[in-house]
């Protein structure tokens, strides 16, 4: 499982439901991301892959 930040909550926690997902992004291009779920206040999270 991954961590990411809930805003919500205020701090990181394990992401739940996690998928793969993909955005655009600047100059037409896109970029890959994880897409899930807070499992304390269920809280949609989003963490952005690193590119490479």
């Amino acid at each position: 499982m991954t961590q990411a930040y809930c805003v919500k909550c205020k701090k990181k926690q394990e992401m739940k439901d996690e998928k793969e997902v993909t955005f655009k992004a600047k100059g037409g291009k896109t970029r890959k991301a994880l897409s899930g779920v807070c499992p304390v206040c269920g809280t949609k999270m989003f963490r952005i892959l690193p590119s490479k």
